[in-house]
């Protein structure tokens, strides 16, 4: 039986955001964190401070366990014990086998036992610290103790009042080599491609890997991500029959034009998904960790839509569990909750970051905190920089030209010389001609489709007056339709019952005298926008 969250994660409804007390806004401790009770007595209730609903904490598993066979859960206790007292949910992350591809975590007695416990090889013979995924040993020790893990969470919270959702391993993927060359390995290279496996991708022919993938290193990714995911598919299943909740796997991007081997390669990548999704049908959620440039894209790869053969159900619901922590942290999160509907965000190693860097993510949970609280009927989600500063909606001939706020011509840190800082923001459609903007430096403005066929660019100083030598030729030709304007823009805030709170009226040069909606870089606000047409 699947946990409610788990139908959240499958189905989304844009009528309350499905139950929005379970999206997460969330953060990710750094590495070491969690290592102690005193580490983790300091560090939850700092997030709380925060603005954090959920902290996704590592569980470490040699300290968990240091003698084979000997569990400690003294830092599992103590951290569901602190978030409970703090109202906070928990995501433990299993530093299991692999941790950033690396087996870093593994216990002692695991690394020094390698013929009991086989490392992945180069094609060169190289030996890494790496364990082989192909080891039965492997495979036997990781899953005995991730099931005692969560019996132990079973046991401790019952009712998954605060563990919600459980990472299994981290970052997995081969390094130095796209595949692992182990004697182990290579006898399974030899064998037969899994029927499962060739229905999934709708591949008819059969034979050994090298027979139907060929011999290169994409080849040998794909090779990896079966047996990767297969591995993994025996954790989740006993994690379902232990303590059923919502199971995910995370992947490091392939990002700056590396090839396999020069990645965390056959770890749950979006051109892997087909995969992954087939060897280890018992996780829900395969999530992007975002550190490079180009989130939109990164986090669009994660959000795969509908598919008939899914049944209705949705292939992957975005959840963003690690993110470079930053000042632009706030206004992406706003951007993927609008755009995708993710279930959750999360900046890594918010515990170290610098109160310059936090504050974006303390201003944008605040806001999310309210706009989820309003039934929607559309959303989206903005995120502008200083290449990419422009996006036109037409939502049922509400034509809607959306812009980095820096994009006005009046503002000297747009000009100054300096990056512009990104500037992000929902945009909520509540109704015919009723829309809340939640963002910071963002400007947005309203026209009919005709109106805005017939737009005219011309320079505007602040004060609304053309600019010199800008004004209208007697030779344009007439104006033809209907406008939009501005009825009312108000600054307000939302309540849990979704109620609004009127703060002030933006007019006059708050809204270029009624042309616009805007919220400045560096202010956090929620607009109330009312929209009226005119001849």
């Amino acid at each position: 039986m699947r946990t409610i969250l788990s139908v959240i994660i499958l189905s989304l409804s844009l009528t309350g955001w499905a139950q929005s007390k379970d999206l997460i806004l969330g953060g990710e401790l750094s590495n070491s964190a969690a290592t102690s009770v005193s580490d983790i007595g300091e560090v939850l209730p700092r997030m709380k401070t925060l603005g954090l609903n959920t902290v996704l904490v590592p569980v470490y598993w040699e300290l968990m366990e240091p003698v084979e066979g000997q569990m400690d859960f003294t830092l599992v206790d103590h951290t569901i014990d602190i978030a409970r007292q703090h109202s906070l949910k928990i995501v433990p992350l299993w530093f299991g086998a692999w941790k950033n591809s690396m087996s870093c975590y593994a216990p002692a007695w695991f690394k020094r036992d390698v013929k009991r416990f086989p490392r992945a090889v180069t094609a060169e013979g190289k030996p890494l610290e790496i364990a082989s995924c192909f080891s039965d040993n492997v495979l036997q020790a990781d899953l005995k103790a991730f099931s005692a893990l969560m019996q132990h969470i079973a046991e401790k919270d019952p009712q998954r009042e605060v563990v919600i959702m459980m990472q299994i391993e981290n970052e997995i993927g081969m390094l130095e080599s796209a595949r692992d060359h182990s004697s182990l390995a290579d006898k399974a290279y030899c064998q037969p491609v899994p029927s499962a496996l060739l229905k999934a991708l709708g591949i008819k022919k059969q034979g050994t890997w090298a027979e139907v993938f060929g011999t290169d290193d994409y080849a040998d990714e794909k090779f990896m991500a079966w047996h990767y995911a297969c591995y993994v598919e025996h954790l989740a299943k006993a994690a379902r029959r232990i303590h059923d909740m919502p199971l995910y796997v995370n992947a490091a991007m392939n990002s700056r034009g590396r090839k396999p081997g020069e990645y965390p390669s056959a770890g749950p990548l979006a051109h892997l998904a087909d995969i992954w999704k087939a060897g280890a049908p018992s996780i829900e959620i395969l999530a992007p960790d975002i550190y490079d440039t180009g989130f939109k894209s990164w986090a669009s790869q994660y959000a795969m839509p509908l598919r008939p053969q899914d049944g209705g159900k949705v292939k992957n619901r975005l959840f963003i569990p690690e993110s470079r922590c930053c000042e632009n942290s706030g206004v992406r999160a706003l951007y993927a909750f609008g755009e995708h509907q993710a279930l959750g965000f999360s900046p890594f190693a918010i515990d170290q970051a610098s109160p310059k860097e936090t504050e974006s993510v303390t201003q944008a949970y605040n806001l999310l905190s309210q706009v989820f609280n309003v039934k929607p009927q559309n959303t989206w989600g903005l995120l502008f920089d200083q290449d990419d500063k422009e996006r036109v909606i037409d939502d049922d001939g509400v034509v809607m030209t959306c812009r980095h706020y820096f994009t006005l011509p009046w503002d000297a840190r747009a000009t100054d010389g300096s990056i512009w800082p990104e500037g992000g923001a929902m945009l909520i459609r509540l109704g015919k001609y009723d829309y809340l903007l939640a963002g910071s430096g963002v400007v947005v403005d309203f026209k009919t489709r005709t109106e805005k066929q017939q737009e005219q660019q011309k320079q505007l100083g602040e004060d609304g007056f053309a600019e010199a030598g800008t004004a209208s030729q007697s030779s344009v030709s007439k104006f033809n339709g209907s406008r939009l304007g501005l009825l009312s823009v108000d600054e307000v805030t939302i309540d849990q019952q979704g109620q609004m709170q009127y703060l002030r009226r933006h007019n006059g040069d708050q809204s270029h005298q009624g042309r616009h909606a805007r919220i400045s870089v560096g202010d956090w606000k929620i607009l109330h926008i009312q929209l009226y047409e005119y001849k």
